[in-house]
C-alpha cells in the first residue's frame, strides 16, 4: 500500500485525458498535475528544448514526494522519457508510448496509422517501436499539429475543429489501407468523438487509457496501490489559462477549488 500521489504532467491540458482515465481505472489514486500552459504547444519545439522543459516539471513532481510519474504526453515521451528515467532510477516514470505499442501488437493489428504532432512524427517512435515488436506491421504516420492549439483554445465541439480534422485526414484516410488510428498525442481523445464519427470504420487506440492501464498493473504488482484517503487531487499550471480551468472543472470535481500557478525556470 503506499497512498502518496501520482506525478502526472503534460504540455498543457492534453493529459487531463490520463488523468480521467486513472479516476476510472484507479478510484482510490491520488494526482498531482503539472501543466505546462505557458510553454504549449511541444510539439514544434526542439528535442532539447523538450528535455529541458520536461526536467525542469519532474524536478517538481518529484519534490513533492510522488510514488510515480506518468508522462501524460507523447511528445516528452518520444524525446525525454529515457534521460528522465536515467535521472531518477528509483522512480518508476511511465510514458504513453509502449503501452500504446503494446496494445496494438497484442491485438495482432497488421496496419494501423498514427496522429501526432511534429515532434512525435518526426522522432518515428511508434513506427519504429511498432516494427520492431511486429516487422510485418505497416504504419502510416501523419503530423496534425494544428490540433493541439486548437484544443488548447476550447476549439473543440464545433465546425472549425471539424474542417481541421478532415483537412489533415481525408487524404490521410483514403490514400493508406489501415484500419487502426493511434492517437499518438494525449490532446487527441479530446475530439476522439469528432474522428470516430468523421471515419465509422477505424478502431481508435487511446494512449492516455493505455499509459493507465500499465500503471494499474505496476502499482498492483509492487504492492502499491493505495487506500480511499481524503486527500484531493492537486492541479498547478505555469500559467492560469480559461480553458485549462473550464477543463479541470468540467472533468473533475473533486480538485482542490484553485488551481496553483507555479512558474519553472532554469
Amino acid at each position: 500500500m503506499d497512498n502518496r500521489a501520482i506525478g502526472f504532467f503534460d504540455s498543457g491540458l492534453g493529459g487531463l485525458t490520463s488523468v480521467q482515465e486513472m479516476h476510472e481505472q484507479l478510484p482510490n489514486e491520488k494526482v498531482i498535475y503539472y501543466g505546462d500552459t505557458a510553454r504549449t504547444p511541444y510539439g514544434s519545439k526542439s528535442p532539447a528544448t523538450i528535455r529541458k522543459f520536461a526536467t525542469q516539471i519532474v524536478d517538481y513532481l518529484v519534490s513533492k514526494d510522488v510514488k510515480m510519474i506518468i508522462i501524460a504526453c507523447n511528445t516528452v515521451t518520444s524525446m525525454a522519457l529515457d534521460p528522465l528515467r536515467e535521472r531518477y532510477p528509483n522512480i518508476p516514470i511511465l510514458g504513453v508510448i509502449e503501452p500504446t505499442v503494446k496494445k496494438v501488437v497484442n491485438d495482432r493489428c497488421t496496419s494501423v496509422g498514427v496522429i501526432a504532432t511534429k515532434a512525435t512524427i518526426s522522432s518515428n517512435v511508434y513506427g519504429d517501436n511498432l516494427k520492431q515488436a511486429n516487422p510485418d506491421i505497416e504504419v502510416y504516420s501523419l503530423a496534425c499539429p494544428a490540433f493541439v492549439p486548437l484544443v488548447e483554445e476550447g476549439i473543440i465541439d464545433n465546425e472549425i475543429m471539424e474542417l481541421m480534422i478532415k483537412y489533415y485526414m481525408d487524404d490521410f484516410v483514403t490514400n493508406n489501407a489501415f484500419n487502426n488510428l493511434i492517437l499518438g498525442c494525449t490532446h487527441y481523445p479530446i475530439i476522439a468523438g469528432q474522428i470516430k464519427q468523421l471515419y465509422p470504420g477505424i478502431k481508435l487506440y487511446n494512449s492516455s487509457a493505455e499509459v493507465i492501464r500499465e500503471a494499474k498493473q505496476y502499482l498492483e504488482e509492487n504492492d502499491m496501490l493505495a487506500e480511499n484517503s481524503s486527500i484531493k487531487d492537486r492541479y498547478y499550471a505555469s500559467d492560469l489559462s480559461e480553458n485549462f480551468i473550464a477543463m479541470t472543472e468540467l472533468l473533475f470535481k473533486d480538485r482542490e477549488s484553485k488551481i496553483k500557478l507555479v512558474e519553472l525556470r532554469n
